[in-house]
This record gives C-alpha cells, sequence and structure tokens, in this order.
C-alpha cells in the first residue's frame, strides 16, 4: 500500500469506516439506540438464566457489621426440574455466645430484653438486606422490559468498549439500575444499583462483579451490598460451578 494509502487506512480507523480497494467508503451504520440495546441485553439475559440451570454452584453469603462478620453461610443451589431455584444449607457458621445474663434484679433483666430487641431489629435487617440483593441481581427480563415501557430506561456514559443503560425507578420509586453493556456481544460487564431498605434515606448501594463460564454463560460472580447507615456490609460470592447431574 503506498504512503496515501496507509494514511486513508488510518484515517479511516480513526473516522469509523471502512477500507474500499485503495479508497474510503464510510459506514453509515448509526449507534444502537438504547430501546435496541435494550432488546439485545433481555435476550443475552434470557440465553444465560436459561443455560445456567444446567449448573449447580455454591453461593457463599459473608455478613458484617462494622467490619466485624456477623454471619456466614454457604449453601448449593440449582434450579429443580420445577423451574425453581433451589437452595439447600451446607453449614452455617455457629451463632455466637449468648450475652452473660444481667444482674442487679429487674434493671438487669430490662437491660437485657433491650439488647436481645436491638439483635433481632439488626438481624431482620440484614435478612431484608440479603432479600434485596436477589431482587435486583441478577436482572430479570420482564423487569427490564417494565422499565423500558415505562421509558424509564436512557444511555449513560461509559468507558470505551462498553454501552451504559440506566434504569430510573427499577424496583422502587427514586432506585437507579446501571448495566454496562459489553458493546460487541451485548453481555453485561458490569452492574450497579442505587436503591434503600424501607424508606429512601435508608440508602443501600450494591456493586456486582460478573464472570463467564467456559461456554460463555454469563453469571454473577460477587455482589456487595453497602449499608452506610447501619453500618452493614453483605457479600454473596458465587462459585464451584459444575455441570448438574443428571
Amino acid at each position: 500500500m503506498t504512503r496515501q494509502g496507509t494514511l486513508s487506512a488510518i484515517v479511516a480507523v480513526m473516522l469509523g469506516t471502512s477500507l474500499t480497494g485503495h479508497g474510503v467508503s464510510v459506514l453509515a451504520q448509526a449507534a444502537p439506540t438504547p430501546q435496541e440495546r435494550v432488546a439485545a441485553l433481555k435476550q443475552s439475559l434470557a440465553e444465560s438464566q436459561a443455560r445456567i440451570r444446567q449448573y449447580e454452584w455454591i453461593e457463599t453469603t459473608v455478613i458484617t457489621l462494622k467490619g466485624e462478620e456477623k454471619a456466614r453461610t454457604q449453601k448449593r443451589v440449582y434450579y429443580g426440574a420445577d423451574g425453581k431455584l433451589t437452595k439447600l444449607a451446607i453449614g452455617d457458621a455457629p451463632a455466637p455466645a449468648p450475652a452473660p445474663a444481667g444482674r442487679g434484679g429487674r434493671g438487669g433483666r430490662l437491660k437485657g430484653k433491650i439488647v436481645e430487641n436491638k439483635k433481632d431489629e439488626m438481624k431482620e435487617y440484614m435478612e431484608q438486606a440479603v432479600a434485596l440483593v436477589h431482587r435486583y441481581v441478577p436482572p430479570k427480563p420482564e423487569d427490564i422490559q417494565r422499565a423500558k415501557d415505562a421509558g424509564k430506561v436512557k444511555a449513560g456514559p461509559t468507558a470505551p468498549g462498553r454501552a451504559r443503560l440506566e434504569f430510573a425507578d427499577y424496583l422502587k420509586p427514586g432506585d437507579l439500575l446501571a448495566i454496562d453493556v459489553d458493546a460487541a456481544n451485548n453481555r453485561l460487564a458490569a452492574l450497579t444499583v442505587a436503591s434503600y431498605l424501607e424508606k429512601p434515606d435508608d440508602k443501600v448501594a450494591l456493586d456486582v462483579q460478573l464472570g463467564a463460564l467456559a461456554d460463555g454463560t454469563g453469571y454473577t460472580a460477587q455482589t456487595t451490598l453497602d449499608a452506610a447507615a447501619k453500618h452493614i456490609r453483605v457479600v454473596i460470592q458465587n462459585s464451584g460451578y459444575r455441570p448438574l447431574a443428571k
């Protein structure tokens, strides 16, 4: 190729064009619209969810309060013949030893009761946080479609090679689901959520790390939920994927 031809090739790459012989012809293909991205994303999600049903894996959930581990559970997870997700406990970490009984008569008993009530409230909060994670992750095609139909999807800025879709009011008024999609194959590349538990000021943030199995099936590798107001962190890891025994 001549020097002029080489220069034309460089310009073609910079402008997103294609080469025809020794000349340059501009590709007239426009970038996909958010609606087209949503359709491709839904298809990719549906395909991965269908393929993941052929596997079983280990789900490890770790809950910490102010940096101190409070609970750790492991479950074997798979889809049953009825199509429902099945989770079987492998072994729970031993519960913390109960606090020694208070002394001092009625005052001590009252103090102990208050402590127990606070523990119950915190346990309930932690369980709600774990349940919230599973409402958002993995995203369900029907929830994606509902947000699209409500006109709540828009494109957002992201890194090169990726396309970002933002879904406002995805599951709750005022929440936001942001999905980074690999522009080449429309697979999930990253996922974040800004949401809350009961009240909007009870904010939680989700950050999701994704992975792919050898056959290309996408899966959620790790989800981290931070509830800053309560100093609670929930980390759910999925690992040990293997074909489901038939």
